[in-house]
């Protein structure tokens, strides 16, 4: 893992970072905290759709179903990769459309917060804004989701793992580490 942020390093963003994976894996979360490390903007595909639809997720759901919401998630980050060069944190569906995984790979780079099972659980639990996990059995339906979305989620340019002990701005240094390794995503400019 990289050292305690320096000061003194500033990066220049080259392709907008698209986190993927779970819910609870701390794609907005480690996506915000990454956004104000770099000095780049952080946008959040389901904040936008929220914006674009006046209601929230869970409501456009509900409404509208999950086909409808795909649709509309497509669109906008569609939109969100060709306005300017940021870290976009989506829903932990986007990645599986095949249509998302080409836009992304065009424009920008993937990186999947790999969360186990274990740690997905017990971030999820305790919130009711997971409308796919409004089931009788929620930890059953969330296993039945990743193990259909990791397959998909290893197809990311990038893995970044994540543990319980791992702190936000751990996970930021890791996925620094992993956008420099790649060469052409982040370049680092020692001030």
């Amino acid at each position: 893992m990289a050292d305690t942020p320096n000061p003194k390093v500033h990066y220049t963003l080259l392709k907008t970072v698209v986190m993927v994976g779970m819910m609870g894996a701390g794609k907005t979360a480690v996506g915000r905290a990454l956004a104000q490390r770099l000095g780049v903007a952080f946008l959040d595909s389901d904040a936008e759709i929220e914006v674009a639809a006046n209601r929230t997720v869970p409501e456009i759901f509900e409404r509208d179903g999950e086909a409808f919401f795909r649709g509309k998630e497509t669109q906008i980050i569609e939109r969100l990769l060709i306005d300017k060069r940021c870290i976009l944190s989506t829903g932990g569906g986007a990645f599986l459309s095949e249509q998302n995984r080409k836009n992304i790979s065009a424009q920008g780079i993937s990186v999947w917060l790999n969360a186990d099972l274990e740690l997905l659980w017990n971030r999820v639990r305790s919130k009711d804004t997971r409308p796919l996990l409004r089931t009788d059995d929620p930890k059953a339906t969330l296993k039945k989701l990743y193990d259909q979305r990791v397959p998909i989620y290893s197809l990311a340019d990038l893995t970044v793992g994540s543990a319980t002990e791992y702190s936000i701005e751990d996970m930021v240094d890791q996925v620094i580490d992993a956008l420099i390794a790649s060469n052409d995503i982040l370049e680092v400019h020692n001030a």
